[in-house]
């Protein structure tokens, strides 16, 4: 049973224990093939925040689309963040909207390292 702490240590919080739950029944072959994917893969929270934060400066959505919500992304490109609003909200959530893309990634991961072995 592989240990998440030493797989992955910059995990925090939800996203530790929900990634630990997803590699307990996985071989160490298999967390240690799990984590190098994942890692490549995962979006950190900061990074969330700082494209967040230049919706106000540059351009608003660029978090819209690092995440892979084009469709959001363009809404905000040409609403201006909806009017800022939604990128306001996106600056209190931004560690919620990066945990629900995190935990999409992982799920990917896990199907494509188990269904490799």
């Amino acid at each position: 049973m592989a240990n998440v702490m030493q797989l992955m240590p910059t995990l925090e919080g939800d996203e530790m224990v929900y990634i630990q739950g997803l590699i307990k029944e996985m071989s160490d072959n298999q967390a240690q093939q799990f984590a190098n994917i994942y890692n490549s893969r995962r979006k950190d929270p900061q990074m969330i925040l700082l494209t967040s934060l230049l919706g106000f400066i540059v351009v608003a959505g660029v978090q819209r689309f690092i995440l892979g919500q084009v469709g959001m992304g363009l809404l905000y490109l040409f609403t201006a963040g909806l009017c800022f609003i939604g990128t306001i909200i996106d600056l209190v959530n931004h560690k919620k909207l990066t945990f629900d893309y995190n935990t999409k990634v992982a799920q990917q991961v896990t199907v494509m390292v188990k269904g490799s072995s």
